[in-house]
């Protein structure tokens, strides 16, 4: 990578994902990016093809990219859990992309099914750890399809994935201007997990003295999300609650339509990748339906990630100029002529 110039994989993927991938593609080409673009087919199409999902050759080519912008996988037609782990999942265990980022923020303009909430009032950033937890493969069936089955599912939780998630987390509040992180657990019933992830955060805590620290219960932590938003900056926890408190704060801030995030590797040993939080959606696959802008914030955090904070700056601004002038309301343009609205802001 150059100052101006970018080595992206695109996976498109499935459903919507290649409209809205286009459409954050447009956008960052017109901060004036160069984009040594290279798509990759991976996804349902490719394995209902040939029954490939993600060969090694092509996880060596993903490799040698500055970061992957994917659109969304999924169909109907491919068995649950096929993809999710042998592409997504893969993708995260391979390269290292152990923080799973999710900014949860509520523009100006749209709206929250949250009454009477004020913008300001929902601005965090979720930190999910990403590589451990209940999401590796710990675990099995017995006697699978009899009365007498047995699954069990471990999650799995160390030192090192905990301590360097929670140092990466400290690291992001000492940067926002309220300087606050809240580990969300159940340590008072998943007590040793919730003992280690504890723990490790007040030790790391005595290294950020400007940060202040809290702990809060997962089912607190839902309620509120609902109800005091504002009492959060900064949150880290672990890979499952940290998907379904990610879900619920795209659902307070406007929708999964809105939706950004990425799988980080901090210390960029690999590339991370930038992906809408959204599904594929295929019913509306092909139809120009799909707002894009879930998957052009993403651009905008793959930017910031790689050093370009004045190109992430400017996408970010014409989003947000974007959605006020629409007031949160999707239907009047066509995915395509979102991205031309936006991409004509962020060129000036």
């Amino acid at each position: 990578m150059t100052a101006r110039s970018i080595r992206l994989a695109v996976i498109g993927g499935d459903g919507i994902g290649p409209e809205v991938v286009a459409e954050a593609i447009k956008v960052m080409r017109a901060t004036g990016l160069q984009l040594d673009q290279t798509d990759y087919d991976l996804g349902s199409a490719r394995w209902l093809r040939t029954g490939e999902i993600l060969p090694d050759s092509v996880l060596t080519e993903l490799a040698g990219h500055d970061a992957i912008l994917l659109g969304a996988v999924g169909d109907p037609s491919v068995p649950s859990s096929v993809l999710e782990r042998g592409l997504l999942l893969r993708l995260r265990f391979e390269f290292d992309q152990y923080v799973n980022l999710r900014p949860v923020r509520l523009y100006p303009g749209v709206s929250s099914p949250l009454t009477d909430v004020r913008p300001e009032a929902v601005d965090m950033l979720v930190i999910r750890e990403g590589t451990e937890g209940p999401y590796i493969e710990a675990g099995g069936i017995m006697r699978k399809g009899t009365a007498a089955e047995v699954a069990t599912q471990e999650s799995i939780n160390t030192a090192f994935g905990v301590g360097r998630v929670a140092r990466y987390a400290l690291q992001r509040a000492a940067e926002r201007p309220r300087r606050k992180l809240t580990l969300v657990h159940k340590s008072n019933v998943l007590a040793y997990a919730g003992d280690l992830w504890r723990r490790t955060v007040a030790g790391l805590a005595a290294e950020f003295t400007e940060v202040s620290t809290e702990y809060c219960h997962m089912d607190a932590a839902a309620v509120y999300f609902l109800t005091q938003p504002e009492r959060f900056d900064v949150i880290v926890t672990d890979n499952m609650f940290g998907d379904i408190l990610t879900a619920l704060g795209a659902a307070v801030a406007g929708g999964i339509g809105l939706a950004a995030s990425a799988n980080i590797n901090p210390e960029r040993t690999a590339p991370s990748m930038f992906e809408p939080v959204h599904g594929s959606a295929p019913d509306i696959a092909g139809k120009q339906k799909a707002d894009p802008t879930a998957a052009i914030l993403s651009a905008a955090m793959l930017c910031e990630h790689i050093g370009l904070a004045e190109e992430a700056a400017r996408i970010e601004q014409a989003v947000a100029e974007d959605l006020l002038e629409r007031q949160g309301a999707w239907a009047a343009r066509s995915t395509a002529e979102t991205g031309d609205d936006i991409a004509e802001q962020v060129a000036g």
